[in-house]
């Protein structure tokens, strides 16, 4: 079993990859593979409308020169897939809107999604990340995805690099979103 944590910050090494990773820590401790992606420092080119994903079916978006088919490869072989975004004024970064609106048309398309486990995260400075929250989850729900819930609302509050392992709730609360997407992951699977 695994979970692909997709980072759509621009940061490598941000407070945003923090929060994921101490998810991706319990989903580890609780024997399932995790795995992280740093989408967020590459360019996406976002989706055109085109159709071709719909009427191809074969699992691609017709746009070359980016990793997103490769991505939707791997989120095919995952049980579960959790995406982080930054707050970029009041809702997610432009990398992760146009990952989202592409793995979404073509996943919507071939089913990809149905029925596999999806978490959103948001790291904010100081407001808006349950705008962002809401929408990956959004994403989540439209595609058939079973979400599950955490000890508050799976956010960080972080301003500087560094900032997220000093948030003891937003720790508590990555900690509390692992044990349960690993829990339910069992369950299913």
């Amino acid at each position: 079993m695994k979970v692909i944590a997709f980072n759509g910050s621009p940061r490598k090494n941000g407070n945003t990859f923090h929060a994921l990773e101490i998810a991706l820590e319990e989903i580890g401790e609780e024997g399932i593979e995790g795995e992280m992606v740093q989408m967020g420092s590459q360019e996406i080119k976002g989706c055109t409308a085109c159709g071709a994903c719909g009427k191809n079916k074969d699992e691609r978006c017709i746009l070359e020169g980016d990793e997103v088919n490769h991505w939707i490869q791997m989120i095919k072989s995952a049980e579960g897939i959790i995406i982080g975004s930054p707050t970029y004024f009041g809702d997610m970064s432009a990398q992760t809107k146009a990952f989202i609106d592409r793995v979404g048309f073509v996943s919507r398309s071939n089913g990809l999604l149905r029925r596999k486990v999806g978490a959103a995260v948001a790291v904010n400075r100081r407001a808006g990340s349950l705008t962002a929250f809401d929408n990956i989850n959004h994403f989540f729900l439209i595609s058939e995805m079973i979400v599950p819930g955490a000890s508050y609302w799976n956010v960080g509050t972080a301003h500087k690099p560094g900032d997220m392992q000093l948030d003891a709730e937003g720790i508590s609360t990555m900690r509390s979103l692992g044990r349960n997407m690993a829990w339910l992951i069992k369950k299913l699977y």
